[in-house]
């Protein structure tokens, strides 16, 4: 790989500034006119069908019926997602409890222990 050496060149006072040629981002072309009209037109058709596919099938079933089904399936799944919650909060209440239970115990027994140790005085210690 041969090294190329790069001299500094610096502005000569009283000379015009170079420009360096910067590359410009090329423009998107335009669509033809024809290929615009051909896909708006075949968007309305798609929608036009869209529609005309929901239509025979509203009246193959009963909407209606349908909204009610899923309302009460949302409801239900509320309801146990709600109860699940609840369960959640109260065995983590006992968790929290035993923790706090374990905390007492280990507490009270070093205290004890500390109590009952021969050669501490029971009093405060002045230094």
């Amino acid at each position: 790989m041969p090294s190329r050496s790069h001299t500094l060149q610096l502005p000569r006072p009283g000379s015009p500034p170079e420009r360096k040629s910067r590359r410009r981002p090329r423009r998107r072309r335009r669509q033809a006119r024809w290929r615009q009209a051909g896909f708006g037109l075949a968007l309305l058709l798609a929608g036009c069908g869209l529609l005309a596919l929901l239509l025979l099938l509203t009246s193959r079933l009963d909407a209606l019926s349908l909204v009610n089904a899923a309302i009460a399936n949302l409801i239900r799944g509320l309801e146990q997602l709600g109860l699940a919650l609840l369960q959640l909060l109260v065995m983590l209440l006992v968790v929290v409890l035993a923790l706090l239970a374990l905390l007492l115990l280990v507490g009270g027994a070093v205290r004890l222990v500390r109590a009952a140790w021969p050669g501490r005085s029971a009093g405060p210690t002045v230094p």
